[in-house]
């Protein structure tokens, strides 16, 4: 078995056919098959299938994914293995949109201007997805807003506990009233299945029997913000995340009598004996960041509005 095999493999799956995947390597298709036919021969099993004429993973193949990632990942790394530990190469993050638009952003500058060899790829998907992708070994660091965490697998850093609010227009009420409020022109405006705070405040709506309430998605916080300003529903968010529009009399925050289990930003880094210098430089930049504003911006809300 040969790190090229893997590699060949790999770009397989993510171009979806032996021919693109040999035009991408620069391979025939002869030796991409040669190069699958040697993998399937080391592990006694078929790793692509075809139905209906489409090429398909096979169970194996499937289980082969994230330990190959894992393997082509640590192979990257030792060949950016420098004896006076150059801070260069690729490092890759994945963090949920909240913190990227409230926390990382200054982070993730700070970080180009110390170490510009490095690449940086920055992946925003929701809390579950980000772990999934570290353990599995598609990134090196994954960030979440998440309740507590007990976790074997990885480095576990809590950077801090995030503030969620409710918040309407400012035409809105000043209380979020479970008992009177009109589940018919009222939208619950929020982001994807999976995210953390949503799962929480859905659990509260069941809990009060408002489970049918009316739900608009929409794909970025910026355009929850300027959908719940216009007047058609609420929200629930990060403190940090609508602290300047709250501030400039934009949004509104809601009182609420609901007590809601603490939910706070971690950091998780898979365990290895080594940590790359990419690594290791962006999470000391991230905890010194942190630890340095981890009060900003929560003085003065009244706990009625904050969980």
């Amino acid at each position: 078995m040969e790190i090229r095999h893997l590699l060949t493999f790999q770009t397989i799956v993510e171009a979806g056919s032996y021919t693109r995947a040999a035009t991408k390597l620069g391979y025939t298709q002869s030796t991409i098959t040669s190069h699958i036919q040697a993998l399937e021969h080391e592990i006694s099993g078929e790793l692509f299938t075809y139905v209906k004429r489409k090429l398909t993973l096979t169970h194996l193949g499937r289980e082969l994914i994230p330990l190959a990632e894992d393997l082509l990942a640590t192979h990257d790394q030792i060949k950016n293995m420098r004896s006076s530990q150059e801070v260069k190469g690729i490092l890759r993050v994945a963090a949920p949109e909240s913190l990227t638009i409230s926390r990382l952003s200054p982070i993730i500058r700070e970080y180009f201007t110390r170490y510009p060899q490095v690449k940086l790829i920055l992946t925003n998907g929701t809390c579950g997805q980000n772990q999934v992708d570290l353990i599995s070994g598609r990134v090196d660091v994954a960030l979440m807003v998440y309740p507590e965490l007990k976790l074997e697998k990885c480095i576990h850093h809590v950077l801090s506990e995030e503030k969620i609010v409710l918040v309407s227009s400012v035409d809105g009420p000043e209380h979020f009233d479970e008992n009177k409020i009109d589940t018919t022109n009222q939208f619950f405006i929020t982001n994807e299945e999976g995210c953390s705070y949503r799962t929480m405040f859905e659990k509260h709506l069941i809990k009060h029997g408002l489970d049918h309430f009316q739900t608009m998605e929409l794909w970025s916080i910026e355009a929850i913000k300027k959908t719940v300003m216009s007047g058609i529903g609420f929200s629930v968010l990060p403190y940090i995340t609508v602290k300047e529009e709250i501030e400039k009399g934009k949004l509104k925050m809601l009182c609420h009598t609901e007590k809601f289990d603490p939910i706070y930003s971690h950091l998780l880094v898979k365990k290895k004996k080594w940590m790359a210098p990419p690594v290791e430089v962006f999470v000391d930049l991230v905890l010194n960041s942190i630890s340095n504003n981890e009060i900003e911006g929560y003085e003065g809300i009244p706990k009625s509005q904050i969980h």
